[in-house]
């Protein structure tokens, strides 16, 4: 019979108890270089959100798996890094729901305009079974969604006249995002959309190539637009989500313990990046004032009567998208206000 009080089994229990007190997780991580690709300039609020993220992951695996954000396209357009992502060339791409929509056309829900009225309907949407329910069709298309980032409330910009009222975008040939939706708003208020990549716009308008552009405060000054674009008008027509999209076939090559660090990493990263959004936008349009640009307030009759006008995209839209996400999402919003 084994002596339990032998030197030779004390010292092997012994032994044991060190290797389990050991962290858990510890083997289970490799050492990882994450990509990070987005099209926007480093002091925008996605970086901020990328370095939280990267702090998480890194704190969660003991410095092993180590995130890197690629700001201002340095790893392509937003359709480009999707590619990229899908062929398992970059590990990550942060792009806008608009983008995301040319791979899962629901999406696009998103940017039906003046379909939200605050952020807190934001977060209830993409934070809820509508906005996990688009997450989980992404992997059949080689992607692995993982949260929502923002880009915030778009506000058109431009070089020729102040916009107050539907009749003053007739004429004004407007940069949108290559998507659809976005195209039929701008068309359907008069304006002239040109879809272009966002890494083209800024010598577009210095050229005059295009009359203004569309995009959500950070980005107008992030991209110093201030320098050639005279007026920004408070349009909030459409909302700027955006989403943490893993490649499918780099997600498939981590442990079980890695995609749980990811997926735990990437809410508290979007709360930190939705906040410094949200704090940051009153002084942006400050700044943006200060540098010379004309605001135009849009009164909240103005905001009827554009929303009236676009009518016609919502109900071609429904038919496009599929009637059965967007009538879910409206009657989500529809409760809430209702204080349901």
């Amino acid at each position: 019979m084994t002596n339990w009080k032998t030197p030779t089994f004390t010292a092997l229990a012994l032994a044991l108890a060190a290797l389990s007190s050991l962290p858990a997780q510890a083997a289970d991580f490799k050492e990882r270089n994450i990509k990070v690709s987005h099209v926007v300039p480093k002091d925008h609020p996605f970086q901020i959100g990328v370095e939280r993220f990267a702090e998480l992951v890194a704190a969660k695996t003991g410095g092993k798996m180590k995130m890197r954000g690629y700001p201002d396209g340095q790893l392509g357009a937003e359709l480009q890094s999707i590619s990229a992502a899908q062929g398992g060339v970059i590990e990550i791409a942060l792009v806008s729901t608009a983008a995301t929509a040319s791979v899962v056309k629901e999406f696009g829900v998103f940017d039906l305009p003046f379909l939200f009225n605050d952020t807190k309907e934001v977060d209830l949407v993409l934070d809820g079974p509508i906005g996990r329910r688009l997450l989980d069709r992404l992997p059949e298309k080689g992607l692995v969604g993982l949260c929502y980032f923002e880009t915030g409330f778009r506000h058109l910009t431009n070089s020729r006249r102040a916009v107050a009222k539907l009749e003053d975008f007739k004429g004004l040939k407007i940069r949108t995002i290559q998507n659809p939706v976005f195209l039929d708003v701008f068309n359907t208020l008069g304006a002239n959309a040109t879809p272009m990549a966002f890494t083209e716009v800024y010598n577009a308008l210095e050229s005059r190539a295009i009359d203004g552009q569309e995009t959500p405060y950070s980005n107008i000054h992030g991209n110093r637009f201030y320098e050639v674009q005279k007026h920004v008008s408070s349009t909030g027509h459409i909302y700027g989500a955006a989403v943490v999209l893993v490649s499918r076939k780099y997600w498939d090559q981590l442990s079980g313990d890695e995609q749980k660090v990811l997926q735990e990493s990437c809410g508290p990263a979007r709360d930190h990046e939705r906040k410094y959004s949200r704090d940051n936008d009153p002084k942006l349009l400050t700044e943006l004032k200060a540098k010379g640009m004309t605001y135009t307030e849009i009164t909240p009759a103005e905001r009827a009567r554009l929303r009236e006008a676009l009518k016609p995209v919502y109900q071609k839209y429904a038919k496009n998208l599929g009637e059965d996400i967007v009538n879910q999402t409206l009657t989500v919003l529809e409760a809430s206000r209702a204080g349901k």
